[in-house]
């Protein structure tokens, strides 16, 4: 549990304070050289943090001369705080002992009588405790540092936990997506290249070979794809070239519905807008081949002020739908896409039997 400290000017303040206190109490207006050294001792401390050393030389006088002591004890304890230097502290804790016996009523150093030892014993006890509080409180302010240390690191080493793990992930779906989905794709394309070839109904060559376009460009992307869960690490791989706005007439026209399109977008959007409303009308145009055949389709695109609004509505199926596995992954991906984007996904079934999707999206999204 930490506790706050005050700000640095008010605890230097508190300790001037604490100083010139101790100045009044041992002031005596007739020795006015022992008061003038006392207070300069006392506003010395404000400069105890930046120049610890030359505080406490300014603080030794006042405790050769007078009995305020308080201002030195303070620069030993700042010294002791933030330096590192053992012997410098030894120094520093004898010459203030022996100022402070200086100090005495009686100067000389009398080793034969038993108060000197007890005098000599409390002034350096007395020099020690700041030291000792002082390196305390280094002590502490490192080993506070060190937990820090230690705490990015294991952060890090999570981190690096995460990715491995990640990175495991994407080799083995890889694999999956290379050995099952690849193979079973290629086979459609085969088979589609197979019936184009084969048949002799217009209509079912054409179907076939629209099977086969986009049985190649699934294939296509799905190497891609492979290739980018295989990298761990590294710069981010773009899947394929990303596709715009300039795609979506290409996209209508390989759906193999009969489909309006009507936009009016500029050109200007940027790549993640663009990106947003492709795969929207993608998606749309998928569920309508999976859930509503023979149905026709409309999209309608719009740039109102600072708006893009997208609307994809199908007509009533004139064909049973095929049994297709599904489980509305595509219409969550397209609402987690727009809400990245702030924008919103909302779909429907219309009055007359059809189907519609809207999408809103700020036309400025950047992400």
């Amino acid at each position: 549990m930490s506790t706050r400290r005050p700000p640095a000017p008010l605890l230097d303040a508190a300790l001037v304070g604490a100083a010139l206190l101790d100045v009044w109490a041992h002031a005596e207006a007739s020795e006015p050289l022992r008061t003038a050294c006392a207070l300069v001792a006392a506003f010395a401390l404000l400069l105890r943090r930046r120049l610890p050393r030359l505080t406490f030389l300014f603080t030794l006088p006042a405790v050769i001369l007078s009995d305020s002591v308080f201002a030195a004890l303070a620069a030993l304890y700042t010294l002791a705080s933030l330096t590192r230097g053992r012997t410098l502290l030894v120094v520093c804790a004898v010459a203030f002992t022996f100022s402070d016996l200086i100090s005495l009523p009686s100067p000389g150093f009398d080793f034969s009588t038993p108060a000197t030892f007890i005098a000599l014993g409390y002034t350096a006890a007395t020099a020690a405790a700041p030291v000792f509080l002082g390196q305390l409180v280094q002590a502490r302010r490192d080993l506070s540092l060190r937990l820090v240390e230690i705490s990015r690191a294991r952060d890090h080493e999570r981190q690096l936990t995460a990715q491995t793990v990640l990175a495991r992930e994407r080799t083995t779906l890889a694999r999956e997506m290379h050995d099952v989905v690849a193979h079973q794709v290629s086979l459609i394309a085969v088979r589609a290249g197979a019936l184009q070839v084969g048949s002799r109904d217009a209509e079912v060559r054409q179907a076939a070979a629209t099977i086969r376009k986009l049985s190649v460009q699934t294939l296509e992307e799905l190497r891609h794809m492979v290739s980018v869960l295989r990298t761990a690490g590294g710069d981010p791989v773009e899947l394929v070239p990303q596709p715009s706005l300039a795609d979506l007439q290409r996209l209508v026209d390989n759906s193999g519905i009969e489909t309006e399109l009507r936009t009016d977008l500029p050109d200007s959007l940027p790549p993640p807008v663009q990106r947003a409303i492709y795969r929207t009308v993608q998606e749309a145009l998928t569920n309508v081949r999976k859930h509503a055949p023979g149905a026709t389709a409309v999209v309608r695109i719009r740039h109102e002020q600072a708006t893009v609004r997208v609307t994809v509505t199908n007509s009533p199926p004139t064909r049973s739908a095929l049994s297709l596995p599904g489980a509305n992954h595509g219409l969550v991906g397209l609402r987690q896409r727009a809400e990245l984007l702030g924008g919103t996904v909302t779909c429907g079934p219309t009055t007359d039997g059809g189907y519609r999707l809207n999408l809103t999206l700020p036309a400025t999204a950047t992400r």
